[in-house]
């Protein structure tokens, strides 16, 4: 669960929102530091062949959780990733993601 500015964020709901996207393969997000907000939703986003990795795109990403959820919950901050860390059985690795940002 993330808290940011007093709101409670569940994790796989954002994600959710974000596989809802065309261009997204892939995706994790959690909870990173903010000193405004105590926590910030933080995406790691794996695009699909040929998606564009630019400020356009994460406009685009951050719009369209925002029309799929409630506008608090979309991510503050997108970074886009070649692979996400993941255990030997594909578990997604939240702490190493943790440790990057």
């Amino acid at each position: 669960m993330i808290i940011s500015a007093g709101y409670n964020i569940a994790g796989p709901e954002v994600e959710a929102a974000l596989l809802g996207h065309p261009d997204v393969a892939e995706c994790a997000v959690i909870g990173a530091p903010d000193e405004e907000r105590g926590q910030i939703v933080s995406a790691f986003v794996v695009l699909k062949q040929g998606a564009r990795s630019d400020d356009a795109e994460v406009k685009l990403l951050q719009d369209h959780v925002k029309a799929t959820i409630a506008p608090y919950k979309y991510p503050r901050a997108i970074s886009f990733v070649e692979a996400l860390p993941k255990t030997q059985t594909g578990k997604i690795q939240r702490f190493k993601l943790r440790e990057a940002s």
